[in-house]
């Protein structure tokens, strides 16, 4: 099943399956269940918070931060959501939603969505869009059955910068461009938190042989949210290890669109298990 269609399952209904074709190891890919915790929080909140209008301005209200925790690992099956509110003020509205299987919280995501508001201080994008090779000149990250984790089968990535995953190099850190293969019409923040977590973590290039590891916490913060973009539309992706030791790693990425706009800042904390 199509990312697409398991997002709006997840915006409509309190319970679904989670089907072939998206493992990441023993576990269900975790950019997937990031994007329908998203997806089902956004469209359960009473207020709605994320309509949009074509006019935007100030009060509509817009994902400014999640931090999603991976409590255990989320199987093929049934899942349900839980949703709260904890607090809706006069422009920011907080929230969380649960992913529950077999009786057992598997997954929670904390969202802060936001409305603008008159402020003076305005700063420029510190990080430029890199000036990587074009989509087209550069080949796609291979899915390899029984190496590379499943749910690789529904993305694209194209590897631009940096060293190989498990390639021995002494240097961490790579850069690349990222889309869905499926025909999706209108891609939206729940399809780019997906995106988003399907690139090895970024110490992987430091690698000599494949082993595992596993996102322990994730907060991304969006500071774009209206996309004119399709799935036939590239992302960017950049990311950089601020530190390694006892088998932690802790890295930061940015995320533009194909016309070098900053879109979202990642914070990833892996288990490395090697």
């Amino acid at each position: 099943m199509s990312i697409d269609a398991l997002i709006k399952q997840a915006a409509t209904q309190p319970k679904l399956i989670i089907p072939p074709g998206w493992g990441q190891g023993r576990a269900t890919f975790g950019g997937l269940i990031a994007s329908l915790l998203y997806s089902h929080l956004q469209a359960n909140l009473g207020e709605n918070p994320i309509s949009q209008t074509s006019q935007g301005g100030f009060g509509r209200r817009v994902l400014r931060s999640a931090t999603i925790s991976f409590i255990g690992a989320v199987a093929q099956g049934e899942v349900a959501f839980e949703s709260e509110v904890f607090r809706s003020g006069k422009s920011v509205t907080q929230a969380s939603v649960r992913l529950i299987q077999n009786g057992a919280v598997q997954a929670i995501l904390l969202a802060s969505f936001g409305g603008a508001r008159a402020s003076s201080v305005e700063v420029a994008p510190l990080h430029r869009a890199p000036e990587l090779k074009q989509p087209e000149q550069v080949a796609d990250l291979p899915y390899i059955a029984g190496i590379m984790p499943e749910f690789f089968q529904q993305t694209n990535l194209r590897w631009a910068e940096g060293d190989a995953p498990f390639s021995g190099s002494k240097k961490a850190d790579f850069a690349g461009w990222m889309r869905w293969r499926d025909s999706i019409a209108r891609v939206d923040v729940a399809h780019v938190i997906g995106l988003v977590d399907a690139w090895p973590p970024s110490v992987f290039p430091l690698f000599k042989a494949p082993a595992f590891a596993s996102t322990l916490c994730w907060t991304i913060e969006f500071i774009e949210h209206h996309f004119d973009q399709s799935s036939d539309n590239w992302w960017q992706y950049r990311v950089i290890t601020d530190y390694a030791h006892d088998g932690y790693a802790h890295a930061e990425a940015h995320i533009w669109d194909d016309q070098g706009r900053l879109v979202a800042i990642s914070r990833q904390v892996s288990t490395i298990f090697i």
